[in-house]
């Protein structure tokens, strides 16, 4: 299993490390102290273009490659960054058309990363040229075992520039969907308000303007921007794969924060790779959905350094950040659950951003393995050397083993991107937060997730969340409707189904398309506002816990044919339909018209536990956390104990800790921000007994 972390070599050299007789000195120090953590792998290179080629054409690559000799010298592997996210200011200087005019006209300038539209010929003239020298000139070097292109794509609100030559793309963009004007007019209802076009060059970039831009066009531009990032990327791969073709390539991601469709982009990558949260939110589900998010992307096709089938973990925070309005110090012990929830959840390999605090720049009070003195605190480093003694002991058993998720939450960009436009129904919505009281529910009952597209393979999940889905196509409904009528179980919910892929509305009813597979038609719905509500009338085949309210939207549902399982007890609508359930060939789709607090959410889950064999994974109190990895009948579990105090667990058969090699049975305190990792594996267990 690979653990390392993230290294900037160019950033300890005299007169900041070193000396000046020996300059690079301090590479060797940190190499020895990488290794004495246990270290076998570094990701260094992705912010270097300045220093790679100072002068245009002008290439040095000698400085990244004696870094690479010294690793080696060490046992360390090395992940190399393309560093086109950060370009040298005399290529700005050169050509300031690379740089990113926003939607008000105003150019962003240069002196920083991601100075740069990616639209621009210059700057992908330039940056092929990178990529392919880089590539000639370390792509053979033994110690490298992957690439990683560019860093952050999107980051610092850079998905899209409005540039004269990302005006020329988006007109060829629409012309090669729409092919022609009065279809492209159609498509996208331009008659509104008189906008429609005679000419591809007459259709506007959705800048800065007096009202809202049309939202079909808005929607066209959100995928035109992410299908730019995507070939960006696809570009990049090519040129590695032609000059190191056993090298795997990944790029670093963030679930949900950066406006490009993540689901596109991991198909033009060999394995997933992501950043971690953990280090500033509070919510362990939060951090646990977005881990299943980012894991979820790619769950085929994956060709990892070591052959291992999960994600990587390219940036774990090993401590506070900097962006927030308080960033305080990570606790003891709490990097190390946070490192393991992500092991739980998939990972294969672990790196921790960042090695060392630098001396200068905009992150030199960034969280660290080690402080700007090597002689301080050796807190996080004593931390992160303790989880690499137990990755090794670990690392066996976890090989080739899998996340096998049973339930499944659809996800769409478009979807997500629609929602996110101007005048929405109700603008306290946050679909987030709506998949976030789903996702919880499942999590605190400790049942595993996967995300997914309508378009993928569905069959191999018991139970599939619909949440929100406004945007619905008519080939996405189909398969929907497949995966029930095959005999699963789809629980969809209030706005789905509003427009079709063009952000037009049908005129056939909503759900759009789905109204046979729910057996009901949403004839009108309500908004509400925060702090006001509706309640929850619930028939006898669905037991409570609490009293449930209806907030932000109450769909008002019209049956047909679906069985009734709540009505709204109050306003001109109380006694309608609120929560249904149909029988559509060997399956059942229910559709909840609103949405809860948090307690609905469990006590649905529970519900349809029962109706569909959904088991939790073990008995435990709650507050701990349960994850799976499996394999060929061999299962390893995952406790994780998120509260500051230590808690019980009973269990009723004997389990293997793998940490400490003891077996388990009976009464266990699970210390504070504690993990246990457990097996049933069949020899394990008659060992036990």
């Amino acid at each position: 299993m690979y653990f390392g972390v993230d290294y900037y070599p160019e950033q300890w050299v005299f007169p900041y490390g070193g000396s000046a007789e020996h300059p690079e000195a301090q590479w060797v120090q940190d190499a020895q102290l990488m290794q004495t953590a246990g270290f076998n792998v570094v990701r260094i290179g992705e912010f270097s273009w300045g220093l790679c080629e100072k002068e245009d054409g002008k290439f040095n690559f000698d400085w990244l490659k004696r870094v690479m000799d010294i690793l080696g010298e060490h046992g360390i592997q090395v992940v190399l960054g393309t560093p086109t996210a950060a370009p040298p200011i005399w290529l700005a200087k050169k050509h300031p058309e690379i740089l990113p005019m926003d939607e008000r006209g105003l150019i962003k300038h240069e002196g920083t990363r991601r100075a740069i539209c990616l639209n621009s010929d210059a700057y992908w003239t330039y940056a092929k040229r990178l990529v392919e020298n880089m590539a000639q000139a370390l792509g053979a070097h033994p110690q490298l075992i992957a690439w990683q292109i560019d860093n952050s794509l999107g980051g610092n609100f850079t998905e899209a520039a409005f540039n004269e030559d990302t005006r020329r793309d988006w007109h060829g963009w629409l012309e090669a969907k729409y092919e022609t004007i009065d279809r492209l007019n159609e498509q996208l209802g331009l008659r509104h308000w008189g906008q429609i076009v005679s000419a591809w060059n007459e259709v506007p970039m959705p800048m800065s303007a007096p009202t809202v831009h049309n939202p079909a066009l808005v929607l066209d531009w959100n995928r035109f921007c992410s299908d730019t990032i995507v070939q960006f990327v696809g570009m990049q791969a090519e040129i590695l794969r032609r000059v190191t073709p056993d090298r795997p390539i990944t790029t670093n991601l963030r679930a949900l924060r950066h406006r490009f469709d993540h689901f596109d982009l991991a198909n033009e990558l060999d394995f997933v790779s992501i950043e971690s949260t953990a280090a500033i939110k509070a919510k362990p589900a939060e951090i646990a959905c977005e881990i299943d998010m980012l894991r979820s992307l790619k769950k085929t096709d994956i060709k990892t350094p070591d052959g291992d089938t999960g994600f990587w973990v390219m940036e774990q925070k090993a401590g506070n950040v900097t962006w927030q309005e308080v960033n305080a110090l990570v606790r003891p012990n709490v990097l190390r659950m946070f490192t393991y929830q992500l092991v739980s959840r998939g990972a294969t390999a672990i790196l921790f951003f960042r090695w060392r605090q630098p001396r200068f720049g905009s992150e030199k009070f960034h969280g660290a393995v080690l402080p700007h003195n090597l002689e301080g605190s050796r807190r996080v480093f004593n931390e992160v050397s303790q989880i690499g003694e137990e990755l090794k002991i670990l690392a066996p058993a976890l090989k080739g083993t899998r996340v096998a998720a049973e339930a499944c939450i659809i996800y769409t960009h478009d979807n997500d991107w629609t929602l996110q436009q101007p005048n929405p129904p109700n603008k306290f919505f946050s679909l987030r937060e709506h998949i976030q009281l789903i996702y919880n529910a499942l999590h605190d009952r400790n049942i595993q997730v996967d995300f997914a597209r309508p378009s993928e393979d569905l069959s191999r999940y018991k139970i599939v969340f619909v949440p929100s889905l406004h945007v619905l196509s008519g080939g996405d409904a189909d398969r929907l409707k497949l995966y029930v009528q095959n005999g699963g179980t789809l629980i969809g919910t209030f706005n789905t189904g509003h427009v079709d892929e063009h952000n037009i509305v049908p005129d056939t009813g909503m759900p759009h398309n789905l109204t046979d597979l729910f057996g009901l038609e949403v004839q009108e719905f309500d908004t509400l506002p925060p702090g006001e509500e509706n309640h929850l009338t619930f028939k006898g085949a669905f037991p409570t816990s609490h009293l449930h309210p209806a907030k932000l939207w109450c769909d008002l549902i019209e049956p047909k044919g679906c069985q009734v399982l709540a009505t709204y007890s109050k306003d001109f609508y109380a006694g309608k339909a609120a929560i249904t359930m149909n029988t559509f060939g060997l399956g059942k789709a229910v559709y909840v018209g609103t949405q809860s607090h948090q307690h609905f959410y469990h006590d649905l889950i529970a519900w349809l536990r029962n109706m569909t064999g959904l088991h939790p994974l073990l008995k435990v109190p709650e507050n701990v956390e349960v994850s799976l990895r499996e394999r060929d009948g061999a299962r390893v579990y995952f406790l994780l104990n998120h509260q500051s105090s230590p808690i019980r667990i009973q269990f009723y058969k004997p389990m293997h800790d793998f940490l400490t090699g003891n077996n388990i049975i009976g009464n266990y305190d699970l210390q504070p921000h504690g993990v246990l990792v457990l097996d049933e594996h069949p020899d394990a267990m008659k060992a036990a007994g």
